[in-house]
């Protein structure tokens, strides 16, 4: 059965403008509910179709970080606070843009960025809180859907085209996208949707500020980084605005509430975990050009008057610069020093790697293992050194137990898919490739790599069953163009006269 007009040109706006809006927490008192008005508009399997649309094209984009221990953490303080709000209605997924202006949005169906500009320019993890949360806010709040059902007594045509413009700007688009938008859509429409936009940036910092009390973080950190960024606006008129402060507007008034709302909540002092100074740092490091850039800025500082993160992003900087014995110094300063932290294990082995000390490497990764079982950022690096040390066999192992237990990004899907080729699990590889095009949104490609695993003159029985399984279940959701591209492929007509 056809969607409704409005979500087709919805959808249609959004996957060309790569829509972008914010998103945030939830509050103690009963939080609306949504009802079936906006659901009748854009259901959430409709928005759940849509961000997984967008998030296909973000990633392909290049521009998403892909540094486990950043997505680990992220992903962390995220679901954290997204517990506090979600009573199970939403899956949320967090991750950081590589982009250097101080931008938060959230996308339709849980999907939540970060840009990297903005993790940085935080001064406490309590404000890193702050904006998840109220990005959080804006997907539990189903603001999307609603901004759709408010424009439903005008046009289907001008409500379209106005969200999409807005979601255009939110999404980072120039100004001169965004305002040709607005034009193109009627002025009354205009205004009566950015009326709507404000009162949902209000709700998500109502929203949000319960979240962030409720999961234990400052609830004044959302009023402290606007504070910082408001701040920041009031520079030389020729110097431009954090990106923030165009898609989330904030007012004096605007903070000046967040303030007297987070004085309902108990007072919280948090301290920032050791993981956010981490995150911070390997940002930083991975945002200069140059490996000697990166040394540059982190010798600024004469060693002996760093902290121990200080140190961390000196010898990250090392390691980008091929000084890996001054980078043993600090990071076997660092590790024996800090026990429990991931990160400092994870350092000593790259280094012990790139020292060509392999015997000390295993053992560093293998204790890291049991001390973290099932640690991502620590399964994943190990298994791309076990690569290089000609362990496919093992490392395929380690991260089949991994990925049966998390679920996986695209990029540890090929990961894994190299090692079970390399380890001549060339049927296992190649339905690894078919879940990694599945997950990127090419069910053609999915299928054409499961036929490609069928033509196996090895393959077993039971591989058979289970490939044969996952192509019927991939066709149920595919278009009847896709089956006709399917049907002219060459080599998927020679597989389906093969295949039972």
């Amino acid at each position: 059965m056809p969607k409704a007009p409005v979500k087709a040109i919805f959808l249609s706006l959004i996957i060309a403008t790569v829509v972008v809006v914010s998103g945030a927490g939830a509050e103690d008192i009963k939080l609306p509910d949504m009802g079936s008005p906006a659901d009748a508009m854009l259901s959430k399997n409709d928005e759940a179709q849509i961000g997984r649309a967008i998030m296909r094209d973000i990633r392909s984009s290049g521009q998403v970080v892909e540094d486990p221990l950043v997505n680990e953490y992220i992903n962390e303080v995220g679901s954290k606070i997204a517990a506090q709000t979600n009573e199970g209605d939403h899956d949320f997924t967090f991750f950081v843009i590589k982009d250097q202006r101080i931008n938060a949005f959230a996308l339709p169906g849980g999907y939540v960025g970060v840009h990297s500009a903005l993790l940085e320019a935080t001064r406490s993890e309590d404000e890193l809180a702050g904006v998840l949360a109220h990005e959080i806010a804006h997907v539990t709040q189903r603001h999307i859907a609603r901004a759709v059902h408010a424009g439903s007594r005008q046009s289907i045509l001008s409500t379209a085209m106005m969200l999409g413009a807005m979601l255009a700007g939110a999404a980072g688009a120039s100004a001169d996208v965004m305002q040709a938008g607005m034009v193109v859509a009627q002025g009354s429409a205009a205004q009566q949707q950015i009326n709507f936009t404000r009162s949902n940036e209000h709700e998500a910092d109502r929203v949000g500020i319960a979240a962030l009390a409720g999961a234990g973080f400052d609830p004044y950190g959302m009023a402290s980084f606007f504070d910082v960024l408001s701040r920041q606006n009031t520079r030389a008129p020729d110097e431009r605005a954090p990106e923030f402060l165009m898609t989330h507007p904030v007012t004096a008034s605007r903070i000046a509430e967040a303030r007297d709302r987070a004085r309902n909540y108990p007072h919280i002092q948090s301290e920032d975990s050791i993981s956010y100074g981490i995150t911070k740092i390997r940002l930083t490091v991975s945002r200069f050009d140059t490996p000697k850039e990166a040394v540059a800025y982190f010798e600024r500082t004469p060693y002996q008057d760093q902290n121990d993160l200080q140190r961390y992003g000196r010898l990250l900087a090392y390691l980008r610069d091929g000084s890996y014995w001054k980078a043993l110094d600090i990071v076997e300063y660092l590790a024996d020093r800090n026990p429990d932290v991931i990160a400092y294990h994870i350092a000593l082995g790259d280094t012990q790697m790139r020292l060509k000390r392999y015997d000390e490497a295993i053992d560093t990764f293998e204790n890291a293992m049991d001390l973290f079982p099932r640690n991502v950022p620590v399964v994943v690096d190990y298994a791309e050194h076990l690569l290089e040390l000609k362990q496919p066999a093992k490392a395929h192992r380690i991260l089949l137990d991994l990925l049966n237990n998390v679920p996986p990004t695209p990029d540890q899907i090929r990961l894994i898919a190299r090692a079970a080729s390399e380890a001549g699990e060339n049927a296992e590889s190649l339905y690894y490739l078919s879940e990694y095009r599945l997950m990127i949104g090419d069910l053609v490609g999915g299928i054409s790599y499961l036929q490609q695993a069928l033509r196996l003159p090895e393959i077993q029985e039971i591989q058979r069953i289970r490939f044969e399984a996952r192509i019927d279940f991939i066709r149920e959701f595919m278009s009847e163009e896709q089956l006709r591209r399917m049907q002219r492929n060459p080599s998927a007509r020679k597989s389906a006269r093969n295949t039972p």
